[in-house]
């Protein structure tokens, strides 16, 4: 049994890691008229990918049973020819490709892969999966034998049985107070600011540094031949008021950036004095020089750079997604950055990046210049910054410092794109590693911590600006399903928000449990993501302080280290502190499981099979099934477990629940939500194609979904055993099946599908209905309506939002029926399931 499984978990293991390719070849006709060309053709664990070119109004993919046609869009350049890609899912077979110009179809056959192909496939992943498992036995044991989650999700993510976490550990002491005195190394500062037009922002950089400079300076301003005729003449103006403060120089020709800065640099070398490379988009705040000259106290720091906006890797709140700061915006972001502790705070990154960047004196003198092999800009100070690690320099990010910047006001975006298409091809010749390391940086993202702090400012702050009012803080596990889906479709709503009529977008923030830290805390926005990832709830509280305004939203928290502490520990969080007068932030309990009723988030019991609502006091108290067990902690019993959760659920201003059904469980557990609940049923998140059945030959009984005991998976394999037994009819899974739960011979577990591929796995398979074999009471089943809008039959057992949903669908017509749940939840009456399948194979519009 034991290898069994193990082998289970490997075909698991195979699909997220089998990858196969081989090259196309040309769409031609029977005269060998070109319409194109396959560039690849690739296999993906158990996806087919092909890709190509056509000038045809639409290509087709015919594999055996499945069809699937697409009009292809990119383009490509110089050529009349249009790029596609088809994605269907995987079989053994030929591949017939059609390429159609509205006058017929021309059809060319390339080889698919074979059964051998597979096999040779998985055996090269033997070794690396053995050698996964022997690397993971420390985690197995602390997970089989002292019970630690955590060791038992890294398990998962590494087997590929679950999404990987990809955000990097927190640093706690980047929001630690900063209470010593703010290193001083240099008393004078040297600003070199090359110039070409840009004649709007320039004269509010200007005033910024003249007013917010809090160290002796002179500035060495460069001007470039602007073709704005202004800006030469309010330069000899601003000077003229600034005195000897600033050297003013005129280039006789344009020289491009770099050549401005190298002449710049050439004026600074005679100061001996710490320079700021400053473009004139760059917007400095209040007391800003003292706090970039700082981490130069650490003798050997060659670079230092400020989080900004537009930053490339120190950019807030995304990391490399730049965008425009609303007026004030950035002012805001300096003042919380000044509560980030100057000293852990600081990170030492591959680069440093050049729109304010402070070069020390000692690596100026030995690298005075920038190269000029890089044109008019960009890439140069990768250059000078890969220069001086050569030598021994560090360059680092501080986090204490925000600086705005508007770019692209110098180049335009065509012409910056172009230079940074050269320039990064000479930088990789150059510097081999140097792409890598930004990657590893950008994976790692040490810096998560202060752009987590500053992001959750700029997202408050937004949604003051916008009347938004609180940002959602959803509460959340790492189990994806149903409630997964219904939170990425409410998280996408939240960040597409539109107001009067325009989209101004908005934030949320997840904070999850169940991976392989305690808490991971992600903020969602427009401009993508931003996460990290701690053990230390402290850590958490103080990130969520930067929030003056949030909705504490619990979606689910199975999974969490001590569930009988979340409760308390989002409880503090919502009452920001004050634990004297009630929660501060509103809050709502959505009742996606019955976590918040008992351990046993599906309310089995005892068996393994339902037993009915768990409530404190109540018949089922001492079922163990509803004990929560702590390792390392007494165990906590029903009334213990309900004792901490019911303040949670009595604090919401709202309890959602989203069927009949679970109202009813919901209210016997905790009859004080009687006023606060709200029934709130689930839309469908995607398009479901409708289907025909197959109705000739032995029925074929679909499942769809993943499929895990509570799920089903018991009674699928006692019922793959009777089937293989009596030949009355055939199971397929379209989805996985918890491997501790082996299907016998001629069942099949197709793995992962996508909604668009169900009616060419149904017509693959043969499918003649739908099963829903779930034995908990569902609070809602988005597999059950997906199987209801395919219109073919589905048959449920007579329980929880999934019984509900198949008996209103039956009473208005549909095909398909409610059967009794097994007493022992997985001894399934085979002859009255074939009956109700057969009974009900018909429907409106069959």
């Amino acid at each position: 049994m034991l290898l069994r499984r193990l082998y289970l978990i490997f075909l698991r293991y195979a699909e997220h890691n089998l990858t196969l390719d081989r090259p196309g070849g040309d769409l031609c006709d029977a005269t060998g008229r070109s319409f194109g060309r396959v560039t690849e053709i690739r296999l993906r664990g158990n996806r087919l990918i092909v890709e190509g070119w056509s000038q045809a109004a639409r290509v087709g993919l015919i594999l055996n049973r499945t069809r699937l046609w697409c009009v292809p869009e990119l383009t490509q350049p110089g050529s009349d020819a249009r790029g596609f890609a088809l994605d269907i899912p995987f079989e053994v077979g030929d591949l017939v490709l059609q390429a159609d110009e509205g006058g017929g179809a021309v059809t060319c056959t390339f080889d698919g892969f074979t059964v051998n192909d597979i096999r040779r496939a998985r055996i090269r992943l033997v070794v690396p999966y053995i050698r996964t498992l022997i690397g993971l036995l420390p985690e197995i044991w602390r997970w089989k034998r002292e019970g630690d989650l955590g060791a038992r999700e890294v398990v998962k993510e590494r087997l590929g049985l679950v999404p990987a976490s990809t955000s990097a550990e927190m640093l706690g002491g980047a929001l630690e107070p900063f209470t010593a005195a703010l290193p001083r190394p240099h008393k004078t500062v040297t600003i070199v600011l090359p110039v070409y037009n840009a004649y709007d922002v320039l004269t509010e950089c200007l005033a910024r540094v003249a007013a917010h400079t809090d160290l002796d300076w002179h500035m060495i301003v460069v001007e470039d031949r602007s073709t704005d005729d202004r800006v030469w003449p309010m330069l000899q103006d601003w000077a003229g008021q600034q005195g000897s403060r600033v050297t003013l120089l005129r280039n006789d020709e344009n020289l491009g950036f770099i050549g401005g800065v190298n002449r710049g640099l050439g004026e600074a070398a005679k100061r001996d004095a710490p320079v700021v490379l400053l473009n004139s988009d760059a917007l400095v705040p209040a007391g800003w020089a003292s706090r970039l000259l700082a981490p130069f106290a650490q003798g050997d720091v060659a670079s230092v750079t400020p989080m900004s906006n537009d930053a490339e890797i120190f950019t807030v709140p995304v990391i490399c997604q730049r965008h425009d700061l609303t007026g004030g915006m950035a002012d805001v972001l300096d003042a919380a950055a000044q509560t980030l502790n100057l000293v852990e705070g600081l990170v030492d990154a591959p680069t440093g990046v050049g729109f304010c960047m402070a070069l020390s004196p000692e690596y100026l003198r030995r690298l005075p210049r920038l190269d000029t092999i890089f044109g008019k800009g960009y890439g140069e100070e990768t250059d000078w910054c890969q220069k001086a690690r050569a030598l021994g320099g560090r360059h680092v990010c501080t986090p204490h410092l925000f600086v705005e910047h508007r770019g692209g006001e110098s180049f335009g975006s065509a012409a910056k794109q172009a230079l940074l298409e050269r320039n990064g091809a000479e930088i990789s010749r150059r510097y081999p590693t140097y792409d890598a390391q930004v990657q590893e940086f950008i994976r790692t993202d040490p810096l998560n911590t202060a752009r987590l702090a500053l992001g959750l400012v700029w997202a408050a702050t937004e949604a003051a600006a916008q009347s938004q009012g609180e940002v959602p803080v959803y509460v959340a596990h790492a189990m994806g399903g149903g409630a997964e889906k219904y939170l990425q479709d409410r998280i996408a709503r939240d960040i597409g928000a539109v107001r009067g009529g325009v989209e101004t977008g908005g934030s949320a923030v997840v904070l999850r449990v169940g991976q392989g830290h305690t808490w991971k805390l992600e903020l969602h926005t427009r401009l993508g993501s931003a996460q990290g990832r701690t053990n230390d709830v402290t850590l958490i509280k103080r990130l969520l302080a930067y929030l003056p305004r949030m909705r504490l939203i619990y979606s689910c928290g199975v999974g969490a280290r001590d569930a009988v502490a979340l409760p308390q520990v989002l409880m503090e969080i919502a009452q920001g502190g004050n634990h004297e007068q009630g929660v501060a932030h509103p809050v709502e309990v959505l009742f996606h499981d019955f976590f918040p009723v008992s351990p046993s988030y599906t309310l089995l019991g005892r068996g393994g099979v339902y037993h009915g609502v768990p409530v404190a006091g109540g018949p089922l108290a001492d079922d163990p099934a509803h004990t929560y067990v702590r390792p390392g902690l007494p165990d906590a019993t029903l009334a213990d477990w309900q004792g901490a959760w019911g303040p949670l659920v009595s604090a919401a201003e709202r309890c959602v629940v989203f069927s009949d059904d679970s109202r009813r469980i919901v209210q016997e557990a905790y009859p004080q939500t009687a006023t606060t609940l709200v029934t709130e049923p689930h839309p469908l998140l995607a398009d479901v194609p409708r289907i025909e059945p197959v109705r000739d030959g032995t029925p074929v009984i679909g499942v769809l979904g993943n499929i895990g005991y509570q799920k089903g998976a018991a009674v699928l394999q006692k019922l793959s055993r009777d089937l293989a037994r009596t030949g009355a009819a055939r199971l397929v899974v379209i989805g996985h099946l918890d491997p501790a739960w082996p299907l016998a011979a001629p069942a099949q577990v197709h793995g992962s599908y996508e909604l668009r591929d169900l009616a060419g796995l149904v017509a693959r398979y043969r499918i003649t209905g739908w099963l829903i074999p779930s034995i908990w009471p569902e609070t809602f089943s988005f597999t059950t309506h997906e199987a209801l809008a395919t219109g073919m039959p589905v048959l449920s057992f007579d329980l929880g939002a999934q019984g509900d949903a198949v008996a209103a669908a039956v009473a208005g017509g549909a095909a398909g029926g409610v059967i009794a749940l097994p007493p022992d939840g997985r001894d399934v009456d085979i002859t009255a399931l074939l009956a109700a399948l057969q009974d009900h194979s018909t429907g409106p519009g069959k």
